[in-house]
């Protein structure tokens, strides 16, 4: 990621892990409960995005990473989901200990 979208996101970041919201971020759709973010960030005609989750209490956990190749549509394509979707069970393992 350019040094531009890493700070956005390292600012997002900071500000999750304070208990606060960057205006920026923005629930993502499929996850049934604002527990999980996304900051979608421009940079240079490209577009980056970071998922994030504030579901546990211990830690902000940073589930994905990545620039948004497909032109078509703003939805996020169904491989980026199910890579989070199984990064948000191991936060989650993780979270209540059984990943330490």
């Amino acid at each position: 990621m350019p040094n531009s979208v890493i700070d956005v996101v390292g600012y997002a970041l900071h500000l999750a892990q304070q208990g606060l919201k960057h205006d920026q971020a923005k629930v993502l759709k499929g996850f049934g409960s604002a527990g999980i973010l996304e900051v979608v960030e421009d940079d240079d005609g490209s577009t980056f995005r970071a998922v994030y989750t504030v579901r546990f209490k211990n830690a902000v956990y940073v589930l994905h990473c990545f620039q948004k190749k497909s032109h078509k549509g703003i939805s996020t394509p169904k491989h980026v989901m199910d890579i989070v979707e199984g990064r948000l069970k191991l936060a989650k393992q993780h979270s209540e200990g059984a990943g330490s």
